[in-house]
C-alpha cells in the first residue's frame, strides 16, 4: 500500500498504523517499537466544521525507538538515534540524537547524556545475561533478590538479535 519500512525494524502487531494514508509514512532501518504505538498521518477532526481534513508525511529515521503507547500525528519527522519515552505524543519534529518524552515530546537530553549516564550505571548495578528463554525459577528469584533496592540491566539481548539468536521478530535484515 505504499508505506516504506526498512530492514531489521520491530513493529508488534499492537501497533496502529494509518492504513488509509500509509504511503505517507517511512520508517528507517534498525527501529523498534513499544506495543500500542499509533501512527498517523491524518488528523480529519475538523473534517464536519471544514470538509477538509490534513494530512502530513510521517517519517522516522533510521535507529529510532518508540515507546509504548506514543501516538505519532501527522507532519513530523523524527531524527536519526533518537528515543521517545512511553505514553509520549509526538505533534512536531523531534531532533536527531536526543532522548524526547512528554505530551507534546520535548528534548530531555541529548542521545549521548543519556547513554553515558547508563553506561555508569552499568558498572554499579546488577546485571543479567540475556537468555532467548523463560528464566528458570532460580533465575527469577535471583533476580527480584537483586532488584529489591534498585533496578539493574539485561545485558546482550541486541548481541543475540545480531546474531540471530534473539526472540524479537523483525523485518528482513537482507531484502
Amino acid at each position: 500500500m505504499g508505506m516504506y519500512i526498512g530492514t531489521d525494524v520491530w513493529l508488534p502487531a499492537s501497533t496502529w498504523v494509518d492504513s488509509d494514508y500509509c504511503h505517507l509514512i517511512s520508517i528507517g532501518d534498525h527501529c523498534g517499537f513499544g506495543e500500542e504505538c499509533h501512527i498517523l498521518a491524518h488528523d480529519a477532526q475538523m473534517d464536519e466544521f471544514l470538509d477538509a481534513g490534513r494530512v502530513g508525511r510521517v517519517v522516522i529515521h533510521p535507529s529510532c525507538h518508540i515507546g509504548a503507547r506514543t501516538v505519532i500525528l501527522p507532519g513530523v519527522e523524527i531524527g536519526p538515534r533518537t528515543i521517545v519515552g512511553a505514553n509520549s505524543v509526538v505533534s512536531k519534529t523531534l531532533p536527531p540524537e536526543t532522548v524526547c518524552a512528554g505530551s507534546p515530546a520535548r528534548v530531555v537530553c541529548t542521545l549521548q547524556e543519556y547513554l553515558s549516564k547508563h553506561q555508569e550505571r552499568l558498572t554499579k548495578r546488577p546485571t543479567f545475561p540475556y537468555v532467548n528463554r523463560m528464566p528458570t525459577a532460580e533465575e527469577r528469584t535471583a533476580m527480584v533478590r537483586s532488584l529489591q533496592d534498585t533496578d539493574g540491566y539485561v545485558v546482550g539481548g541486541r548481541s543475540a538479535e545480531l546474531r540471530g539468536e534473539g526472540g524479537t521478530l523483525r523485518t528482513e535484515k537482507d531484502r
